[in-house]
């Protein structure tokens, strides 16, 4: 509980008192601006814009979990090598977020192994992927599929092995085939479990940072509204416009999450 106060609590209470400053993150003294921050937030289209490219990224989430359910439910029954399959699945998670900005980088770069695999397909003139404002986030949403479908699919698999096996018996006697065995048990049974990932997914979203900032540093219109933060913190001098963005993101993520539990309230599934 201590390390909680010092270091969670205490850093976001001196966000707020900063996000009403005009302090520059240098000088000793600040001078208290009041809103002027919050509303230079939704005012500024440079700032409150980058928020649209979220949308590339929320989509993608539901890309992430469509693929982790899918394969969380063929793992969870007897199959070869599941063992092995669960590893490869879940091994993107595990590695560092800059290393696998990297290795998609040269991945996309022009004349990388992106275009070599396409060139074997006739594709003589593929895009520009981080290039091209119309594909960068594309490729980005893409990279970021990759690399977080590993925990879905761990979630997803621990709530489908935590249901009885008695129900798929019962399932099989009575002619269930394996699609309305994953309706009327798998799905139900993990409600819980799709809707943790799906405040995952909006909060991730909003918070995109290591894959965009390593790959393209924001260029090319792939700015997320956390490098917009800390551009406007380190490289413009404007750390309390820059926390009151942060606490404008705090409040949003748990605006989403709430309205998110209101549609789909946490009720305890009978599958009896």
């Amino acid at each position: 509980m201590g390390l909680l106060l010092l270091f969670s609590y205490w850093p976001a209470l001196n966000l707020l008192y900063y996000s009403v400053t005009d302090w520059d993150g240098l000088d000793l003294e600040k001078n208290f601006v009041g809103l002027e921050n919050y509303v230079e937030v939704f005012t500024n289209p440079r700032i409150f814009s980058v928020f649209g490219v979220s949308l590339y990224y929320f989509a993608a989430s539901f890309a992430q979990m469509a693929i982790a359910l899918y394969f969380a439910t063929l793992l969870s029954f007897s199959t070869r090598f599941s063992n092995f399959f669960r590893g490869v699945l879940f091994f993107p998670y595990l590695i560092n977020g800059v290393a696998i900005g990297f290795v998609f980088l040269y991945l996309f770069q022009p004349g990388g192994t992106l275009d070599t695999v396409l060139s074997w397909f006739g594709v003589a003139e593929p895009p520009q992927w981080l290039g091209d404002p119309e594909v960068v986030n594309y490729s980005l949403a893409a990279t970021s599929v990759w690399r977080y479908t590993g925990l879905n699919f761990v979630l997803f698999l621990g709530a489908i092995q935590s249901i009885p096996g008695d129900l798929y018996e019962a399932a099989e006697l009575d002619g269930a085939s394996r699609w309305q065995q994953f309706w009327a048990i798998i799905f139900p049974g993990i409600r819980r479990i799709i809707g943790l990932s799906f405040i995952l997914a909006i909060s991730g979203s909003l918070s995109v940072f290591e894959v965009p900032f390593v790959m393209t540093g924001g260029a090319n219109g792939s700015s997320t509204f956390v490098i917009e933060t800390l551009s406007t913190a380190f490289s413009f001098r404007n750390v309390g416009l820059a926390s009151a963005m942060a606490v404008v993101l705090l409040a949003i993520v748990l605006l989403v999450t709430w309205i998110q539990r209101l549609v789909f309230p946490d009720e305890k599934v009978d599958l009896t």
